[in-house]
């Protein structure tokens, strides 16, 4: 009976409308796509895959890249397109020998050639044939637990070797023997999670003839089983994890694999991928396309991740066990990513699974006092910027994800990050925007923060939360302070006016992983856009400058589409554009290749771009009801939304024809408005599209009428006053006098308004001195704190600038013989002598940054003058190539000619050391060393980085700033 059952759920499987049979596990692992090929199953706690990067570099994140050729490993937990390696847990490595080498395994780390002919990957489904010895290894998984059949294809001794000591930094390591079949274990370790904790038990089929635990000084970190082998014998490890206990991961394994049926598990993972991938249907004649796309639907479907286990108990922020009733607690939230449209999809065709995702956010917050923001197995990294779980909880809403109730019951969690202090977020309120010498990347946090301002603001309002929402809504248009009307970029402000030497090709310090054009669009919540610029960042040269940045990719122009703040750009262009560059994305930046992802996967949000674009659609803003028509891919295509509702997507031509307008046809919203171009209706639209069966149909004509847009349909603001420039004949505020002058700035959403309707008028205050300012300028000659603002029509107060000046100590000049690297400059030569030091906060700029070269500088006191010390501050940031010199010579001279050596200090500190950290080497004068008019100092870099260092073979830095002689 048991055999007749399997054969008929084999049969129902195949007879039925396979869609797995598109899923290339493949894409993405070559090139920057950081993908593993590995067995894993929806949205699951295991990603069983194989290991051939153990050493952290940044293309093997996932642990995999299909350029390897060596194979250290299988492990059970992988991450799927991130920027950062982390994971690796539980891995096994099967080994065979003809004699018995059991001895020499246990010191040995094993590992073996494979060849890409020897290896297939499908959906639940790992297996590949090793090259240096005869095994075979097939992989499959359930939910929680790991499956693994070796096969040994030859006469001798097998082994199987469990080791805790692989990729990441292992913090504790323990194995226990229950019996010769069945073991449990803990492994907490660090790497990009500070302190992943994981529970795990496992079962071999086979009892071995021998097995033992090998212990370290510190832990036990790995247990080696022998086998006598005959060929062709199969010898089966299933594996449980969890977060809870070890009990706890043997009590997964006993619930979700309780037999040793490999191809029993292999067709369920088969099964559940199938039930997930069927949540949409295209039909199409092109393979090759339905592939790329399913392959980006399984790509959307591996994070989040379960965390909880069967009994629904899981480990959580606050480190205590909790239980989740009623829900599945996730892990794995790339939200910088993921917030764009990953989420926006899942609200659309995995309403369960979201509700749970933003269940989740609550939970974090009751157990931590945060939403989540780039969490990792319950460690928060605090990677990348803003506070998106905001957005895609307030697009769950409007998507009828989470009721008005759950609403409320988050608002606690949405005002307490909107009001934190982290990640200048109290400058931000305070000022209205970030400046340079407030946070680094302070124009793209800017920019997101003011977006994810507007979503906390649109919560407010849907729960009559009048006060806040008035309070949030003022810097959902922070974006406009950091707007250049003359050039039209995005530009960093720095001490009360804009950056100096500003160059929109450079990515720098003042961007996340981005420059100047990259960032110039983001503001997703203001559907204003000037079309000529947006236009020019297609077609302007596709070179960067500034500091090398790998994960901008799939340029076109600037556009660079595989990193995400790019990625609703194309759907700002005009229609004819829009389809044309589309056209370009979908052919060159998605292939049934390793290397067909242009960027990072990125948790799914790279396949979800493709997923929403080939539906024909985009939701340029989450969170908002609008979206964007593009080109749909496939001839028809069928959402089946909770099992219940069918929305059927048709086209009603073959290729598109440029130049033409899309427009679209809603069989049973017909009396709705809808632009052909931008879909409008507030706050219902996705409701009523995705929430109700129908049919849209995109056709390629002009026969479809739509009423006229009236203006009450947008929130345009028709002029407004932003903060103004401070403007100082100086670049840097190290001056003897400094002559400043204000001016205005005034935006308007509308370039025919009239701006003498409006009445400006800047005040002014210098220290404790306040004046209207009449246009005229003024000098000031001592330390000086300078702000001002504008007042619209004596009521509408702009926001504030502020700038600093700071009298020179000194009239002392500097000769520097060596080059520092523009992004890091200190404001110039003068920069290290002007009695201002840098922050630890080194991105923020106020440290000149020297590459590949000693640091070598000469000071002229204009006389001879006697001292008392002379010193010099280094920083040190290892994890950024930062290193303290290996040593600092301190040289005094009369004539700037003869130089005497007055001291040499060496560098104590490890380079391996990775706290952020500075240090002042400092000498003391004596008898023969205490007059001089000229001062020496050189720094000697550290030279190649070692092969500990992730960039191991790069140059390093010396950062310094202040040189100060007393």
């Amino acid at each position: 009976m048991k055999f007749l059952t399997f054969c008929f759920s084999l049969f129902t499987l195949v007879c039925s409308a396979q869609v797995t049979k598109y899923v290339n596990p493949f894409i993405g692992t070559g090139g920057t796509g950081h993908t593993f090929p590995g067995a894993t199953t929806p949205f699951a706690m295991v990603q069983l895959s194989p290991d051939t990067r153990i050493d952290g570099s940044w293309e093997g994140c996932s642990g995999y890249h299909y350029n390897d050729s060596v194979i250290y490993g299988f492990s059970h937990t992988h991450l799927s397109g991130t920027g950062c390696s982390d994971y690796g847990d539980v891995t096994f490595m099967p080994y065979f020998s003809k004699t018995d080498v059991y001895e020499s395994l246990i010191e040995k780390n094993i590992a073996s050639k494979f060849s890409h002919k020897n290896e297939k990957a499908s959906a639940g489904y790992y297996s590949v044939a090793l090259d240096d010895m005869p095994v075979k290894v097939e992989l499959t998984a359930t939910t929680r637990t790991g499956f693994q059949r070796y096969t040994f294809n030859n006469n001798g001794y097998g082994y199987i070797v469990l080791n805790l000591q692989h990729r990441d930094k292992l913090l504790q390591g323990k194995i226990e023997k229950i019996n010769t079949q069945i073991y449990k274990g803990i492994r907490i370790s660090e790497a990009w999670a500070k302190k992943q904790e994981l529970y795990f038990g496992f079962e071999v089929n086979t009892k071995p003839i021998k097995c033992d635990i090998v212990s370290s000084t510190e832990s036990d970190y790995r247990v080696i089983l022998k086998y006598k082998v005959t060929k062709g014998q199969q010898i089966l490890v299933k594996t449980g994890i969890s977060t809870v206990d070890e009990d706890a991961a043997l009590n997964n394994l006993k619930v979700e694999n309780p037999t040793w049926d490999f191809e029993k598990i292999k067709l369920q993972a088969q099964q559940s991928w199938e039930k997930e991938l069927k949540k949409i249907e295209v039909f199409d004649k092109n393979e090759t396309n339905k592939t790329i796309f399913y392959t980006a639907m399984y790509h959307c479907m591996i994070h989040p991740s379960i965390m909880n286990d069967v009994d629904g108990r899981y480990k959580g922020r606050d480190g205590k066990i909790h239980k989740a009733e009623g829900f599945n607690y996730y892990t794995v939230f790339s939200l910088w990513d993921t917030h764009r449209a990953l989420h926006p999809l899942l609200n659309i065709i995995d309403k369960k699974r979201s509700h749970d995702f933003v269940i989740t956010f609550l939970k974090q917050f009751e157990q931590s006092g945060r939403l989540p923001m780039w969490e990792l197995w319950n460690n928060e990294t605090d990677c990348m910027i803003g506070f998106h779980s905001v957005s895609v909880i307030l697009d769950a809403y409007r998507k009828q994800v989470i009721s008005k109730e759950e609403l409320k019951q988050l608002w606690p969690a949405v005002k307490a990050e909107a009001m934190s202090n982290r990640f200048g977020l109290d400058k931000f309120r305070e000022k209205g925007y970030l400046s340079v010498e407030d946070e680094s990347e302070s124009v793209s946090k800017t920019l997101e923060y003011s977006y994810d301002m507007w979503c906390v603001s649109e919560i407010a309002m849907l729960l009559n939360e009048n006060g806040d929402e008035k309070y949030f809504r003022k810097f959902e248009n922070a974006w406009e302070e950091l707007k250049n009307l003359e050039n039209g970029f995005m530009q960093p402000r720095k001490n009360g006016n804009w950056l100096q030497n500003f160059n929109p090709y450079e990515v720098n310090n003042n961007y996340t992983e981005a420059n100047g054009w990259q960032y110039s669009f983001y503001h997703p919540q203001n559907g204003k856009i000037n079309e000529q610029m947006i236009d020019s960042l297609f077609k302007a040269s596709s070179k960067t400058q500034g500091r090398t940045q790998a994960d901008i990719t799939g340029l076109i122009g600037q556009y660079a589409h595989g990193n995400e703040p790019s990625h609703n750009y194309i759907y700002l262009l005009n229609n004819e554009n829009r389809i044309k560059y589309l056209k370009c994305v979908y052919d060159s930046f998605y292939t049934n290749k390793p290397d067909g992802l242009i960027g990072n996967e990125d948790c799914g949000q790279m396949s979800a771009w493709y997923i929403m674009s080939a539906l024909g659609f985009y939701q340029t803003c989450p969170g908002n009801s609008c979206y964007k028509f593009g080109m749909p891919l496939f001839k028809a295509v069928n959402l089946n939304i909770n099992n219940e509702i069918k929305v059927v997507i048709k086209r009603n031509y073959d290729k598109p024809i440029f130049g033409k307008k899309f427009t679209i046809d809603f069989d049973t919203l017909s009396t709705k408005y809808f632009d052909p171009n931008y879909m409008y209706c507030v706050h219902t639209i996705t409701t009523e599209l995705f929430n109700k069966s129908q049919t849209i149909f995109f056709r390629n004509d002009d026969k479809i009428k739509f009423p006229k847009t009236e203006l009450s349909d947008y929130n345009i603001v028709m002029c407004s006053a932003i903060a103004p420039d401070i403007v100082s004949t100086n670049s840097n505020p190290f001056y003897d006098s400094a002559i400043v002058k204000i001016k205005q700035r005034i935006t308007s959403d509308d370039n025919d308004y009239n701006y003498s309707d409006c009445k400006y008028e800047t005040y002014v205050q210098v220290n404790d001195s306040f004046f209207k300012y009449s246009s005229k300028p003024f000098r000031i000659y001592s330390n000086a704190t300078v702000k001002a603002f504008t007042v619209k029509n004596k009521k509408d107060t702009s926001n504030l600038s502020t700038a600093h000046f700071y009298k020179r100590p000194h009239n002392y000049s500097i000769q520097l013989n060596c080059k520092y690297n523009r992004q890091y400059t200190a404001d110039g030569d003068d920069g290290i002598i002007d009695g201002q030091y840098g922050e630890i906060a080194w991105r923020k700029g106020g440290w000149q940054g020297y590459q590949a070269q000693d640091f070598e500088a000469i000071i002229d006191m204009k006389e001879m003058k006697q001292f008392a010390e002379i010193s010099a501050n280094f920083l040190q940031d290892t994890r950024a190539w930062i290193l303290f010199p290996t040593k600092v010579e301190f040289y005094t001279s009369d004539d700037s000619i003869n130089f005497k050596l007055a001291e040499t200090i060496e560098n104590t500190i490890s380079p391996q050391d990775y706290n952020i950290q500075t240090q002042k080497l400092k000498v003391k004068t004596t008898k023969e060393f205490s007059t001089a008019r000229y001062i020496k100092v050189k720094a000697h870099n550290y030279g190649k980085l070692p092969e500990w260092h992730a960039g191991k073979g790069d140059d390093a830095f010396i950062f310094i700033d202040e040189i100060d002689i007393k």
